[in-house]
């Protein structure tokens, strides 16, 4: 009796610490403390260049005009995959009213990972099961670090429509919170 209630305290707070951390950790780009993590850095976006699954160079300067929500994710990061259907929808919503989703693969192994992930995965959005529909570029510890550093997956970073720095979330964005804050700048 005694064992199956230390073996029950012990999945409590495994389940009490797990649920308590913001996303899966990395200890790359340490440049950014938690205490700064959630406030914004830039007066303006940074200018970043990155890689598309196909090859192409994609600037954060040609979303200008949009609002943008850059998300550092990775294929093995647990939280990240539990918040791409959420972010799926959201770009459904949003998508033609001048907002995007950049999706920031920080996986070590690059397109060779990356790539089959987002062809093959499927993620349940309203009963139906689709592939991510928001452009996905691969980045490095070098865009992590012109983004502040990034301590843990999932990151995001709210961009306005002139390229500024809105908001930056460590962990799953809320989707309430991130619908009142892109509303607000639409």
């Amino acid at each position: 009796m005694v064992r199956i209630n230390i073996i029950r305290t012990l999945a409590i707070l495994a389940i009490l610490t797990a649920g308590s951390l913001p996303g899966c950790k990395t200890f790359k780009s340490p440049s950014t403390s938690a205490a700064e993590a959630g406030k914004s850095e830039y007066a303006s976006e940074p200018d970043v260049t990155l890689q598309s699954l196909d090859g192409h160079s994609v600037s954060l300067g040609s979303y200008k005009g949009k609002v943008v929500l850059v998300n550092f994710w990775a294929t093995w990061c647990e939280p990240c995959k539990a918040e791409i259907p959420g972010l799926i929808d959201f770009q459904r919503q949003f998508g033609e009213k001048g907002f995007t989703i950049l999706g920031v693969a920080m996986d070590d192994e690059g397109k060779k990972v990356v790539e089959p992930f987002v062809r093959d995965q499927k993620f349940d959005v309203d009963g139906q099961k689709v592939t991510m529909n928001y452009p996905i570029l691969l980045g490095n510890d070098d865009v992590a670090n012109k983004f502040g550093g990034i301590i843990g997956f999932p990151t995001s970073v709210l961009i306005s429509r002139d390229g500024k720095v809105i908001k930056r979330v460590i962990g799953l964005v809320n989707l309430d919170t991130l619908k009142k804050d892109v509303q607000g700048l639409m």
